[in-house]
């Protein structure tokens, strides 16, 4: 039976995930399907490639830290974005409904349903899942890179890191000084607990949520919901995590949301 052809473009990011499936298999479905694919070389520029696409569906296999560049290229370009979870978390495949253990099945994606999403942006930068700042940046990417060790020596780790840092981080929100040592901004309503994120119900509610908290162990949230945040710090500066990718940014921070800003393909069904 003969396969139908399916447009797109696909870059795929191989050294991210655990290689399972491989960046080659992942490359012989997606051709089989009749999806152009590009494996990205060390240094490659991936918003460089992806402007270089042929029009139609444009898609990235790599973890959410690699999604964003081509969401921005998509949005650049009003094509359709293909989120293909071939990372470590792939929180934003989780909350489109993608088995993030699957990639070659998300490849349906190509010839799938369209969505429209919610963005945020950071001073301009775009972010599909969250911004976090301070001790809880450093805490995601803690558990994170130990996420396959022992969840009781994950939390070990996450409580030290507390205990080392226990000031506050100097925060301001929308002008008005916070005691927190926890900040994060979720494009869209996280559930969250201590150490982790939770799942996302919707992604094109268009409202931004802020989240701090307070104390040496923090087990309650302030929540704040809304279209524009501003967050300023003394120090001029803030130790932050964009799509669980650190980074050190400026202050002021300008957060801001585009309801239905992404045009989004997910499997059929």
């Amino acid at each position: 039976m003969l396969t139908a052809r399916v447009a797109g473009f696909l870059l795929i990011n191989p050294r991210a995930g655990d290689d399972r499936p491989t960046a080659q298999e992942l490359c012989a479905e997606a051709e089989r399907l009749g999806v152009t694919t590009h494996v990205l070389e060390e240094g490659e520029d991936v918003a460089e490639v992806a402007r270089s696409a042929p029009e139609g569906p444009v898609g990235m296999a790599g973890g959410d830290g690699s999604l964003g560049s081509v969401a921005e290229v998509a949005l650049e370009r009003n094509l359709p974005f293909v989120a293909i979870p071939f990372g470590t978390r792939n929180h934003f495949a989780r909350d489109l409904g993608l088995d993030r253990e699957d990639p070659i099945g998300a490849l349906a994606s190509f010839s799938g349903k369209e969505r429209a999403v919610d963005v945020g942006r950071v001073n301009g930068r775009l972010f599909l899942n969250n911004v976090s700042l301070g001790v809880y940046a450093r805490l995601v990417h803690r558990r994170e890179h130990h996420r396959k060790r022992r969840a009781a020596f994950a939390r070990l780790r996450a409580l030290a890191l507390l205990v080392r840092q226990p000031g506050a981080l100097g925060l301001r929100v929308d002008g008005d000084p916070v005691a927190a040592r926890v900040l994060l901004v979720g494009n869209n309503d996280y559930t969250l607990e201590l150490f982790s994120l939770g799942e996302r119900e919707r992604l094109d509610e268009g409202q931004l949520h802020l989240y701090l908290a307070e104390g040496l162990l923090p087990g309650t949230w302030e929540e704040r919901s809304g279209e524009r945040f501003e967050v300023d710090a003394r120090a001029g500066w803030l130790r932050a995590a964009i799509d669980g990718e650190p980074e050190r940014l400026d202050t002021p921070l300008e957060f801001t949301i585009a309801p239905g800003g992404l045009r989004v393909l997910v499997p059929p069904g």
